[in-house]
């Protein structure tokens, strides 16, 4: 009998956690389960605050490997891989326990401190080592809890990212990743080490960040507690991790200089890959390290994000009465172009950083109460997610991206139609859907990382693609004056 060789990987998102096994032999995926079925709640204790429990998140892969647990013998699982939601803060005491909720990715607290940071740091530590301003992300974060929470702060043994803690879970091993360390705006490109310019800046004791692995490799065994509790064999590792935009990437085989990969999740992202270390002037777009950076091939990844997305179109549900995702998008198929001049923008999940960080809210505009029904509404959601992304794509194109064809997975809000049809006559931009997702990816990276597959061809040998779309002149030069029109509304209020 064929000996099984399975990988499992796991998707922490912020909206709910996704697992899934790959079959190695033909990189199939024969399970995968999701939890909670609705949206993690978000904690918001001020305006622009967002914290999730890390103990809440691995409470939701313990019920995901429970479930997986009845259907598939875990015994023939030899890696696993993490996907995760990036730029969180987790901070964890001397015995391994949270010492206060994670600081998501879209709480807006610290934009304050990075500016601060910014605007106090050599011009060239930020533009040739950083490739970033230091922003809202983790390390600015950081710096809010030892500044307001100083007893808190005190009691911090080692800081991690939320895919970090993740893995400490399963193997009792505090460390983090390159890619990790540049996402939390810790990492100098030009010298290829933790930034000490960026310690020394917001006064951060160093001893607090763990030890460093790669992506892809040893991450330590799993304990023998957790091989007990679900049935791994006594030698699995954990062989990969990644933030949840790399690993988009990655699951997508966007490796090289010049593949790009975008997802429409609880955020909207367009993920580029390059080998040059760039920098936007405007803050905009960030650079972070690629899953796949290494010494002798520098990998890097563009990074585009619009917080209001995904979120944007779960609020709308809840506000229809929680009816199906697909049911909506089926009622708005027939409702004409431009939604008749409703017009959506979908800023309103914190600070938006294609917008220099600043909290433009969210809004309908031209809303007639004797013209528009919620079919108007669906789809005038789905528009303006559409055009703030392809507003996004503007701006990678002046940086010299070129933006031809955008790999994403079938999956949110790629599963819509009207979403399709609007992103791409917008975007005039070739749209390739693979027959992928996060947890899929983390799975297929994992059996990378401990070296099954001897490649990225092989490893990516049976990628699907579903569909190809390509740009209809008739559409696009409809959806061009709607879109100059939702533009030129936008500068109204920023």
């Amino acid at each position: 009998m064929e000996h099984k060789n399975y990988f499992l990987g796991i998707d922490l998102g912020s909206s709910s956690v996704k697992v899934s096994i790959l079959d190695g032999h033909d990189s199939s995926c024969i399970e995968s389960v999701t939890f909670p079925e609705n949206e993690m709640p978000i904690e918001s204790l001020h305006l622009g605050w967002a914290e999730q429990d890390p103990l809440y998140w691995w409470d939701c892969v313990v019920e995901c490997i429970n479930t997986l647990n009845k259907k598939i013998d875990f015994n023939l699982i030899d890696a696993i891989g993490i996907s995760y939601q990036m730029h969180g803060l987790v901070a964890l005491d001397i015995n391994g326990k949270p010492v206060r909720p994670s600081i998501i990715w879209c709480d807006s607290r610290a934009v304050d401190i990075g500016k601060n940071a910014h605007d106090n740091l050599d011009s060239k530590i930020i533009s040739d080592h950083l490739l970033n301003s230091p922003g809202n992300f983790t390390a600015s974060k950081l710096k809010w809890v030892k500044d307001n929470e100083p007893e808190m702060y005190k009691s911090i043994h080692k800081i991690m990212l939320p895919g970090d803690y993740i893995a400490y879970k399963f193997t009792g091993e505090m460390n983090t990743t390159e890619s990790g360390l540049s996402e939390a705006i810790m990492w100098d490109f030009n010298r290829g080490t933790l930034s000490k310019d960026l310690i020394k800046c917001y006064d951060i004791d160093e001893k607090m960040i763990p030890e460093v692995v790669s992506s892809f490799g040893n991450h330590g065994e799993i304990l023998d507690d957790i091989s007990d509790l679900f049935g791994f064999r006594k030698d699995v590792k954990l062989t990969y991790r990644a933030g949840d935009q790399p690993n988009n990437a990655f699951s997508l085989n966007a490796l090289n200089p010049g593949e790009i990969a975008a997802t429409a999740g609880t955020s909207a992202v367009i993920y580029s890959v390059t080998d040059k270390n760039i920098y936007d002037k405007s803050n905009r777009i960030n650079t972070f390290l690629h899953c796949n950076n290494s010494k002798s091939k520098t990998r890097n990844g563009l990074l585009l994000c619009i917080n209001g997305c995904g979120i944007a179109y779960s609020w709308l549900r809840k506000l229809l009465k929680g009816r199906s995702y697909n049911d909506l998008n089926l009622s708005a198929i027939n409702t004409s172009i431009g939604s008749e001049n409703l017009k959506f923008y979908p800023f309103g999940n914190g600070s938006e950083r294609l917008f220099n960080n600043k909290e433009l809210g969210s809004h309908f505009i031209d809303l007639n109460f004797n013209v528009h029904d919620e079919t108007h509404l669906i789809r005038s959601v789905q528009e303006g997610i559409a055009f703030s992304m392809c507003y996004g794509i503007e701006m990678l194109k002046d940086l010299g991206v070129e933006v031809n064809t955008i790999r994403v997975g079938n999956a949110n809000l790629f599963l819509s139609m009207l979403f399709r049809e609007a992103f791409v006559n917008t975007s005039r931009v070739d749209l390739e859907i693979y027959d992928t997702n996060g947890s899929e990816g983390a799975a297929r990276a994992a059996a990378l990382g401990i070296g099954y597959y001897s490649n990225d061809k092989e490893a990516f040998n049976n990628l699907k693609l579903i569909t190809k779309l390509k740009p209809d002149k008739e559409l696009v030069a409809r959806y061009s004056s709607y879109y100059d029109e939702w533009k030129n509304f936008l500068s109204n209020f920023y």
